[in-house]
Parts: structure tokens; sequence; C-alpha cells
């Protein structure tokens, strides 16, 4: 980078007062200034937190639009039922409520800018009314038909991974591309390296002016650990930290143990699969369903087989497995290193009923009470073919998903490979 475009960039920072010299963040703003002089489409990308919004004012204000009005709409905050009235505006009576007519902001805003955040969370229906402005510059009013023309520059922006949202189908492909014909990544706080430092000062001061007080600073270990924190929340997390210390603590200089005290601890407290699932596919309720009862199932088959194990050792303890030999029948008995072949174990011997006395006087021949442990017997096999059907599908589904990759399908169902090896060739699973 020559010095002229590095002194511009300087002078863009001071002007937007943006704090750090990382590369990635100079090379954003770089982008953004190159950009600014047309009328192109921008798709500002990054975490919430890190500022995509300066960007957009960046482009605005170099822009020959800069004269023009400048609005930023966070298109998650609108309700579904009403973001078209509020972009395209609407007519007098096109809805309850609808008292007067309204201009939308494409309309007011004509000649200028409109910042379109979280632009993931744009309805389907509104992308398509958004196209239209982006091709052709029209819109029509909701509860009219006359087309009108806006000449307005669009810059998007969101924290979500559009290329997902577009595998979903909740996000126009169409529209993805013709808003990222610029696109312009802002870098995490995390990837900038030592700007946290010069934030962290940038806020310290800030703070003390506003309240006039002395502005808190770190000793050495505390810079350390401030720098390997991530920092999920980005920018607006690092100024909360900083306003949250300077209020509460007497001491202005802060130490890592002090400093650690207002970090908080990056702990998951759900499954990794749960987290795989949601961030991955779309599973759904009773997807999660069956693998709980997949897992359940697994861990009642280790419990017999620690308990099977147990009593085996002793050799007084024999009497206790001949007396509940039905309890360990279907137990899933493996060696550590068994190999992947497996057998059915034997089914155990059918046992006459067992009657009270009382029931054996009131029994004629024909009676039906003999029926009475058939039926247990048939009810707890529905059940467990119910559990193995439900158990062979969650397989066939992992399988499907991962293109047959049994790696990637045990990772899924939470299992070795070993394991779904074994339950594939015990419910014979073809090739998905």
């Amino acid at each position: 980078m020559d010095y002229r475009i590095d002194s511009e960039i300087q002078s863009v920072k001071q002007r937007f007062e943006i704090i750090g010299n990382s590369s990635k963040l100079n090379n954003a703003i770089r982008i953004a200034m190159q950009v600014a002089p047309t009328d192109m489409s921008v798709l500002i990308q990054g975490e919430s937190g890190v500022g995509k919004e300066s960007f957009s004012k960046i482009i605005h204000s170099l822009s020959h639009r800069k004269h023009g009005q400048f609005i930023a709409i966070n298109c998650g905050a609108i309700p579904e039922g009403t973001i078209d009235s509020e972009l395209f505006g609407h007519e007098k009576g096109s809805f309850t409520g609808a008292h007067e007519a309204r201009k939308g902001y494409f309309e007011v805003t004509n000649g200028g800018t409109i910042f379109l955040d979280e632009i993931g969370e744009m309805p389907v229906g509104t992308q398509a009314r958004l196209l239209r402005v982006l091709e052709n510059g029209e819109f029509i009013k909701v509860g009219s038909s006359k087309v009108q023309k806006t000449d307005v520059r669009v810059i998007a922006a969101t924290n979500v991974e559009l290329h997902d949202a577009i595998s979903n189908n909740k996000f126009r492909e169409d529209l993805y591309y013709r808003l990222n014909t610029v696109p312009i990544q802002v870098p995490s706080l995390r990837e900038r390296g030592d700007d946290v430092l010069l934030l962290f000062r940038k806020f310290a001061t800030d703070f003390s002016e506003n309240y006039s007080t002395k502005p808190i600073k770190l000793d050495d270990n505390a810079k350390e650990a401030l720098l390997k924190f991530r920092f999920p929340g980005n920018i607006r997390q690092l100024k909360n930290l900083v306003e949250q210390i300077s209020v509460l603590e007497m001491e202005r200089e802060i130490s890592a143990e002090t400093l650690l005290k207002y970090l908080p601890k990056t702990t998951s407290y759900l499954p990794a699969l749960a987290n795989h699932i949601e961030n991955k596919e779309n599973f759904s309720e009773r997807d999660i369903l069956y693998k709980v009862l997949f897992d359940m199932k697994r861990d009642m088959s280790e419990m017999k087989t620690l308990i099977h194990q147990i009593l085996s050792e002793d050799g007084n303890r024999s009497e206790i497995l001949s007396e509940h030999k039905r309890l360990f029948n279907d137990m899933e008995s493996f060696p550590a290193e068994a190999p992947a072949e497996y057998s059915e174990p034997e089914p155990a011997p059918y046992k006459a009923p067992i009657l009270l006395d009382s029931h054996r006087e009131n029994l004629d021949e024909d009676d039906s009470s003999y029926e009475i442990e058939d039926i247990t017997h048939e009810t707890e096999e529905d059940e467990s073919l119910s559990l193995e059907k439900k158990e062979k599908e969650m397989i066939i589904m992992a399988l499907k998903k991962n293109n047959n990759k049994r790696k990637y399908a045990a990772r899924d169902l939470g299992i070795s490979e070993r394991t779904l090896y074994r339950k594939i060739k015990q419910y014979e699973i073809d090739n998905i």
C-alpha cells in the first residue's frame, strides 16, 4: 500500500472515529473507499458488533449521493406484516389501520442511500420486491397498482452465512448475487490483534471524560489476558466491559485477576451433537427425539454390560444371573477389542405364567387368563421393535445426509464407527 492510500485511510478513520491498525481492517476501509464513487450495490459481512454500519456511512459520505438522505434500517426489527409498507409505502385503506396513504423509505430516500442491516432476516416476499428495485429502480406501494420509480443506492449487511439461508430457501439466490456486487468483510475483534488494547484505552478515556474520573488501565498480565479472550460480542462487548470495570473498580490499574472476574466463562451447556444439528441441519423435533431414544438405549446396554461383568466376576453371585436371565438376554455385551462381527444372543426360553392360588381356583379350561403373560411379552416386544425401528431410521437418515460416509454418519449419531458398522449389519441396511 503506497503512502497516499495509507494517509487517506487514516483520514477516513479519524473522520468516522474508527480505531485500529490491523491489515484486515485497513483492507475493508480501502474497499469501501474505492466502491463509494460508484452506484454499485455493496454487501457488508461480519459478526454482530463489528461496526458494519460505520462502513455504510463511509460509502455514503464519499459518494456523489452524500448530500442526499441516508437511512439505516434493521430488517430484523420490523414485523413481517409491516415491512413492505415501511419500505415501499401504502395506499389509504390498503389494510386494516391504513387510514391515510404513506410514503415508504424507497420513495423518501430518492437520490440517497438506504442501509439494510440484517438483510438475512428480510421475508422472502419482500426480497422479491427489493430485487425489482435493484434491477429496474421500480416499486409498487402496498394496495396500489401504479409502478413508481426511485433512484436509491442499496447497501446491505448481514451477520449470518447467506449461502446457508439460500440452501434452506430462506434467502433468494438471485438477490444475493445482485447485492453481492462488491463484498466487504469486516473483521471480528479477535482477528485484529493489538487493536483490542487500543479500543480498550479509547473507551476508558471516553468514560473518564464523560464522568470526570481517572481512566482505568491494564497491567502487562491483564493485557495478555485481554488479548486471549475471543470477544463473541466484538466491539460492543468490549465497550460494555470497559464501562463496567470503570464503574465498579476503585483501583484504576487493573490486574489480570481483576479483569478475569468480568470476562464471562465461555462454557457451553448444550450437548455437542445438539449444537451440530442446530448449526448444520434443520433436523425436526422428531429427529432429535429419535436421537435421545437412541442414546438411552445405548446407555442402558452399557449399564447392563457393566452389571453383567460385575456379577460374573463373583462366583457366589451366579445365581443372580440365572434368576434374572431374561433381563440380560437383550444385552449388547461386547469386549472392548471385539471384532465388528456380531451375532444375536440366544432368545430366552419361554416360561409358563405363574398364577396365584386365588386365580387358579377361578380358572376354567378355556380361561383366557393364561394369555396375560403372552400379552405382556407381546407389548414388550412391540416397544422394543418400535425403538429399533426409530434407531434404524436415524441411521439411514445419517447415512443419507453424509453420502453413505460412515465416519461422518457415526459422528452425527454420537456413536463410534465400529458400533455403527455393527448396527448396519444388525438391521441389514444396504448402501444408501
